[in-house]
Parts: C-alpha cells; sequence; structure tokens
C-alpha cells in the first residue's frame, strides 16, 4: 500500500472517503456530530460509524473509528483501529482514503504514525492464494492512503515508513506460516532465503542432509529422519554494523509439519501442525525488516528446518542422540522434537560470539495452559537482557512474560543414560524447556520466546489479524533489534 504523509485538516479535504479515529467521548465539531444521534457513536475501541457530510470541500464520507479511552491510548488501541477501519474501506471497494485523528493524543506522534501504517498494512492482508472462482470484489485491495497530521514533516513520514517495513515482515511470516505443509518443505524455506539474500544482499548458507551429516549435526538429521523431505540447516546474515555495533543471533524452530513422530499426535492436534514453524517465519520476517531498515547492526538468523514423521526409519523413544555440540541427549518422547533440532542452533549460533541470542519456538503447550494467547512466554539466562525483550513487547504489543529458570529446573532435566533428557514430565514444562535449550549456549546470553499460544489463530479478535498466521515475533523483534542500534 502507498501511505503519504501531508499536513492539513483532515475534514476540510475533498475525498472519497475519510478515516477520523477519535477517543471515546470526544467532543466532535458541529458539522459532524450533526450527521448521527448521541448515542450511536461514543469513540468505543473498534467502533466505526459511517457518515455522509454535506458540507462542501469536506469528504464524500467520513468514517469514524475509535480509540478507546484517553488515558488508556497506546500504539496498540492506533494499530487496531487502522485495521478495523481499513476492513471498512475495503468492504466498501474504495481504493484511495485520507487517515487523520481528532485532536491531540496523549502519545508520542511517530510511536502514533508507525502504529497507523502497520495497521493499515496488516488489516489489508488476506491469504486466499488456494481459493478458485474469486470476485474482483472478493480479492479488492486498497492501494493508497494519505495520512493527515498537524505536522507532516520528515520525521513522521519515517515513522510510516518503519511501520510499513515492519509489517511487510509480518507479512512474510504469516505467509510462511500459512502455506501448506507439502508446499513449505525443509528445502522450500532453504530457498526462501536464498530469495531473501538475493533481494536484500544477504549472506546465506544452506546446508544439506549430506553436509549436516559431515559436520555432525546429530539432533535435526534425529528429528528429520523419518521423512522423506530432507532437514536443512539455514543461516541469513546481515551486517550494517557500524563502529563495533554488536552481534545479535536470532535463532528460530523451523518444523515444517510436526506428526509427534512415533510419539504421534492426536488428530486434533495436528490440524494446525504446518505452523510448527512459526519460529523461523518470525526470523525471516525480522532479517527482512532489519535489512529494509537498515539497522547498523550485525544480526545473523539461523534455523533449523525439519519434518518430524512417523516411519520405519524415524528416531525412537529411548534413542540416545549425540548433537552437535557432542552433547548427548536421552529421547523420552518423539514429539518433543523442537528442542532437539534448536539444540544444533544454539550451539551453532556460538560461533559468532553474540552479544546476545535471541530464540522462538512454538515450544510447549503447556504454555498455552499457562498464558493462553495474550503472551509469549520468556526465559533468559541474562536479566538485563530480559529487561530489553520486555520493554520491546511493551512497545510493539507482543508482550512477553518472563518464567525463571532456576537451578532446580536444571536438575529436572538430568538423565540416568545421557547428558540430558527431553522431556521432565507435565510439572513445568515450558520451563524445563527452555532449561534444555539453556544448556546449549554456553556463556552467552540467551532470550528463549515460546510463541506456542500466540502464533496462530482460529478465531481472531484483534483487527490486524486473521485466521491462521499471526506473524508473532516480527515486530517485537525489530523492536529489539531497534532500541539495540539507537
Amino acid at each position: 500500500m502507498e501511505i503519504n504523509v501531508k499536513a492539513g485538516d483532515l475534514i476540510r479535504e475533498p475525498s472519497d472517503l475519510a478515516i477520523l479515529a477519535v477517543c471515546e467521548d470526544t467532543q466532535l465539531p458541529s458539522e459532524i456530530s450533526a450527521l448521527f444521534e448521541g448515542g450511536d457513536f461514543r469513540g468505543r475501541a473498534d467502533q466505526t460509524l459511517l457518515l455522509y457530510p454535506r458540507t462542501a470541500g469536506s469528504p464524500r464520507r467520513l468514517l469514524l473509528v475509535g480509540l478507546g479511552k484517553r488515558d488508556a491510548l497506546n500504539p496498540g488501541r492506533i494499530r487496531r483501529a487502522s485495521a478495523a477501519a481499513l476492513r471498512r474501506v475495503q468492504d466498501m471497494q474504495v481504493g484511495d482514503m485520507t487517515v487523520g485523528t481528532y485532536g491531540d493524543l496523549p502519545l508520542d506522534p511517530e510511536a502514533a504514525a508507525q502504529a497507523f501504517a502497520e495497521g493499515l498494512e496488516l488489516g489489508a492482508y488476506q491469504f486466499k492464494r488456494y481459493r478458485t472462482g474469486l470476485s474482483d470484489e472478493q480479492t479488492f485491495r486498497v492501494g493508497r492512503a494519505h495520512l493527515f497530521t498537524r505536522n507532516g514533516g520528515e520525521r513522521i513520514r519515517q515513522a510510516v515508513y518503519v511501520g510499513q517495513k515492519i509489517a511487510r515482515g509480518v507479512i512474510l511470516a504469516r505467509e510462511l506460516v500459512n502455506g501448506p505443509g507439502y508446499a513449505m518443505t525443509p528445502a522450500v524455506l532453504g530457498d526462501q532465503a536464498q530469495s531473501l539474500g538475493k533481494e536484500y544482499g544477504l549472506k546465506v548458507t544452506v546446508l544439506d542432509k549430506a553436509q549436516l551429516t559431515e559436520q555432525g549435526f546429530g539432533g535435526i538429521l534425529a528429528v528429520g529422519k523419518g521423512s522423506d523431505n530432507e532437514p536443512r540447516f539455514i543461516v541469513m546474515e546481515y551486517n550494517g554494523a557500524k563502529n563495533g555495533a554488536p552481534t545479535i543471533c536470532l535463532v528460530g524452530k523451523g518444523l515444517t509439519f510436526d506428526s509427534g513422530g512415533l510419539s504421534l499426535k492426536p488428530p486434533e492436534a495436528m490440524e494446525t501442525m504446518k505452523s510448527d514453524m512459526a519460529g523461523a517465519a518470525a526470523v525471516y520476517g525480522a532479517m527482512q525488516a532489519a535489512a529494509e531498515l537498515e539497522l547498523p547492526l550485525h544480526v545473523v538468523g539461523i534455523v533449523s528446518a525439519a519434518e518430524n514423521m512417523p516411519s520405519s526409519g524415524s528416531y525412537r523413544p529411548g534413542d540416545v542422540v549425540t548433537t552437535l555440540s557432542g552433547k548427548t541427549v536421552e529421547v523420552l518422547n518423539t514429539d518433543a522434537e523442537g528442542r532437539i533440532i534448536l539444540s544444533d542452533a544454539l550451539y551453532y549460533a556460538q560461533r559468532y560470539q553474540p552479544e546476545a541470542i535471541v530464540e522462538l519456538s512454538t515450544l510447549t503447550g503447556a504454555i498455552i495452559i499457562a498464558l493462553g494467547s495474550h503472551a509469549i512466554g520468556m526465559m533468559s539466562t541474562d536479566q538485563k537482557l530480559a529487561d530489553r525483550m520486555i520493554r520491546a513487547g511493551e512497545a510493539s504489543g507482543e508482550r512477553v512474560w518472563q518464567l525463571p529458570l532456576w537451578d532446580e529446573y536444571h536438575e529436572m532435566i538430568k538423565s540416568e543414560i545421557a547428558d540430558i533428557k527431553n522431556m521432565a514430565g507435565r510439572p513445568a514444562g515450558s520451563i524445563t524447556a527452555g532449561a534444555f535449550l539453556a544448556a546449549f549456549v554456553g556463556d552467552y546470553p540467551l532470550v528463549h520466546l515460546d510463541i506456542a499460544g500466540t502464533a496462530w489463530v482460529t478465531n481472531p479478535t484483534k483487527p490486524y489479524e486473521i485466521h491462521g498466521g499471526t506473524g508473532v515475533g516480527v515486530r517485537l523483534l525489530s523492536s529489539f533489534l531497534r532500541n539495540y542500534a539507537i
């Protein structure tokens, strides 16, 4: 979508359709309030009302959209409001619109402009690649928006640019997650990385099964043994570092389909398992955003990609796996496979001597029981790094909730026959999975983000989401990286 920034008064600008965002119980100008009964629109969050002004020199149609209570306003409310408005505009088949707010908002203007842009872009997203016989109305896309501000300066334009680029990263992640498992194999993920490399100047390395075998990637090879779709190990490197800027490693779980292996999942739990590579998708989206925003950092995206399938060649409960680090893992359940493929990726990240390792994965069902779909579960080996991620979560609207990684949890994953085991039972299931991952990063600071509850939505409640992949993690990582770059 093309988004322009203009200084002026949206209400007095002729247009086919104008969107005016309003806080709850705001006193609107008489020429607007006269068009509807007082109770028809209160400015509640996501509320909309379409009006037809009759004043010369005004918009032909005016769509009011609510921001909720003024004292509770934040960028997330603006993101929701702009997405809700965009959905209405798309339904009306309007290709060009103006957008603005009424009155001063108790927010930083740049944060508000970024959120507006993100909401417009994400609200417009559709995934209809596999639907046939669609009409022009069903595939209609809004092409242009003009954002009116009191100050149409360069800082606001830059904030809109940032919002659009981050939203593009989210959309890339959604596209990867929403694709069927047969169309999004480990090899295809490798090809996607190569395409990103060509487009954005990333250095890309993709290791195939033969190379993984030669170099000793025992974790990813074990999980991928049962599938005809061979695993891949993918590294994407963006280097915009200046003046000794730090290296940040982003690590993503890329299970392109997870049947559970020989510890087979029940059918209803398998329906959305094409989304088990949502951590990898977030890394792809964040790498694209980092490159498009030209962040002055060295960012390395690392993805272990495999398919976990049952066959006579599958790894088994009771097996012992030797990982890339040399550590051995007793396999108690083949459906706890994500941590096994991530063990190789996390150990590999150490070679970059990073200042931080951030890992994302749809790792445990236990995190859904603990936090539902409203927060990302976070565990960390470094509190300063954890605090950075908490701040990024609040700024981006992708909030995280920290869980402990005490020594007692590390004790729970000790094995009788190997160095560690991949399951410690139901108690503290998310935390013991995090403890497992921490065993492979040495002394390098780690943040583990369990996105199992936030990566997929069946009944969306946010106007900027649709049924399917949410692209969660991209906004969070982009905020984290941008703050690191300051």
